[in-house]
């Protein structure tokens, strides 16, 4: 979404930086004028915004990017107007990547800022989800390419049955994140970020208890970015070691000989992945009638028969795991199922371990929101557009905010840390809105799944309500000649837009690098870029990139000039 700045300008004013469709021009302007600066993306500075101030002395506002100053010059700054009567400017609860990528940015603005962590560094995505993920993922997909012999011959390569350590395979999972999670300690440390140990508690308006002690930190600013945990559904007994969630999953204790995953989606697509390059037979259970819901379904049917059918993996789609018992006294793990329709039992499996995969919760509990009337739905904070926070009587809450897997709009790493950003841009004056439609999502499969926008059913059913065409495009990747050199040619990239004016409505890429590929459509999103534009952008031959290329070439647009997009909806 493109989001507005509002700009009062003076009599003395003679031009002003204004955004066509192109470039930035200065164009002359009438007498105390009001303009509109709209603009796309996370930071000012690929605008060439590096400082803004208003005529209007009531309402100045400095921002310096680069000096590192911890002072903002902010007249409404507080309600007696000094900024010494708060501890800190901005104070984030929760040092995952959301409030780490926060506190950064706030530190850019100026603003004095600490940042609350009860556990560690790195939240989730560091020490539990993506980084682990991604360092097991990168050995699963090297066993693939050493196992696949008919893919090694056809290259001219010969290689000994392959291998693998499985404590050292854990140790790299584990490094990583210990490597990672040290990067973001010693980045806050260097730029002069407050590291506060203990879990923070909000007492009333921009006052947070950190710990067991008494004493109180008061915050201009606070942002809630606590994260998540994983879901465990009712009826299932966790051990830890035969009944495990992605946390236990990531350490890599055991590789079980047949193990079932509870859930079809990202994290169960990626743990199948892994478990099957080492060995193990998967058995997906999945309660909606078809695995990956949560896919362009075009893009499903050919992930299917890619990633599922061809290896050891079997499923029951339209079930619910009712009872999951872990494996004791010589007795395997047993799965109870029912029909999730008419909830008559269906069958019962005995595995040697079962993963549960059904998604994350957010972690709200204990943040002492009873204490400013806000209350959880489903355990979401409820926020705004720009991720203010709304009570219970739907106010909004001055001065506090909630990003990333807490308020439940888009639970994704970097999500979290966009949405931060958004919130930095706020506080520091700047009316910012994120447009989460333009935040692209990937799984790590072997090969890889992107997206970005809507799918084709969510895409015509906008239409239908909306009044016009949805148009869809398709590429392969068997005709890109880079992935022939790979001999990685299986894959498809998807362009749902629509004809009349040249809009993106989204990308879905599957195939080798997907996950870095979907980028240069995220980006046209946020940008408001058109098709008939963005297919005139040049490629290096030969790369992969030339799918876009393609991709976008392909797309019949009617319209041949550009024209200002209808600003998006943030979700």
């Amino acid at each position: 979404m493109q989001s507005s700045l509002s700009l009062s300008v003076s009599s003395n004013s003679s031009s002003a930086i204004h955004r066509s469709s192109n470039a930035f021009q200065s164009v002359p302007l009438a007498h105390s004028s009001h303009i509109n600066l709209r603009f796309c993306g996370l930071r000012r500075e690929a605008l060439g915004f590096y400082s803004l101030r208003h005529s209007d002395s009531s309402r100045v506002r400095l921002l310096s990017t680069r000096s590192r100053s911890k002072k903002l010059v902010l007249a409404s700054f507080s309600d007696n107007g000094s900024p010494k009567s708060f501890d800190y400017d901005l104070l984030i609860i929760g040092a995952g990547v959301g409030g780490h990528g926060a506190a950064l940015h706030a530190v850019e603005k100026g603003l004095k800022t600490a940042i609350v962590e009860g556990d560690v560094v790195g939240g989730t995505c560091v020490n539990r989800g993506c980084v682990p993920s991604k360092a097991l993922l990168a050995v699963s997909g090297r066993m693939r390419e050493l196992q696949n012999d008919h893919h090694l011959k056809a290259l001219g390569l010969q290689v000994a049955a392959a291998g693998y350590d499985r404590q050292g395979v854990a140790d790299h999972a584990n490094n990583l994140a210990s490597k990672i999670r040290s990067n973001l300690t010693n980045s806050m440390k260097a730029l002069g970020v407050d590291i506060l140990t203990g879990f923070g508690m909000i007492l009333g308006p921009q006052k947070v208890k950190v710990g067991s002690s008494d004493k109180v930190i008061t915050a201009k600013d606070i942002i809630i970015a606590t994260g998540s945990v994983p879901f465990v559904p009712k009826g299932i007994e966790v051990d830890g070691k035969t009944v495990i969630t992605s946390d236990h999953a990531l350490k890599l204790e055991t590789v079980p000989d047949w193990i079932a995953i509870v859930g079809s989606g990202y994290i169960g697509l990626e743990f199948s992945d892994v478990y099957t390059a080492l060995g193990s037979e998967v058995t997906f259970i999945e309660a909606l009638d078809q695995l990956m819901p949560g896919f362009d379904p075009e893009i499903g049917k050919l992930a299917q028969r890619v990633l599922i059918n061809p290896r050891k993996i079997d499923y029951h789609t339209g079930v619910f795991a009712t009872k999951i018992t872990p494996a004791k006294d010589g007795k395997p793990v047993t799965i109870e199922l029912i029909d999730a329709k008419t909830k008559e039992p269906k069958d019962t499996l005995e595995v040697d371990a079962a993963l549960i995969a059904t998604g994350r919760a957010p972690f709200t509990q204990g943040l002492g929101l009873e204490n400013i009337n806000v209350a959880t739905q489903r355990g979401f904070v409820p926020v705004d557009e720009q991720m203010r926070v709304i009570d219970s009587n739907g106010k909004l809450v001055p001065h506090l905010y909630c990003i990333g897997d807490a308020n439940g709009k888009m639970m994704l790493a970097h999500a979290a840390s966009a949405q931060g950003i958004s919130v930095v841009e706020q506080v520091s004056g700047r009316d910012h809105v994120l447009n989460h439609l333009s935040i692209p999502a990937a799984c790590f499969t072997h090969p890889e799944i992107s997206m970005v926008g809507l799918t084709e059913p969510q895409a015509r059913e906008k239409a239908e309500k909306e009044g016009f065409e949805v148009s869809i495009a398709k590429t392969s990747f068997k005709a890109n000649t880079k992935a022939l050199a790979e001999n990685e040619g299986e894959g498809l990239a998807k362009l749902i837009y629509r004809p009349d004016n040249g809009e993106i409505l989204g990308v879905h890429i599957f195939g080798l690098h997907a996950a870095d590929l979907i980028h240069e459509a995220s980006n046209a999103i946020a940008l408001g870029t058109r098709i008939q534009d963005i297919k005139f952008a040049v490629h290096a031959h030969p790369t992969l990139s030339e799918v876009l290329d393609e991709l976008f070439k392909s797309a019949k647009v009617k319209a041949h000039t550009s024209s200002p997009l209808n600003e998006p909806v943030a979700v």
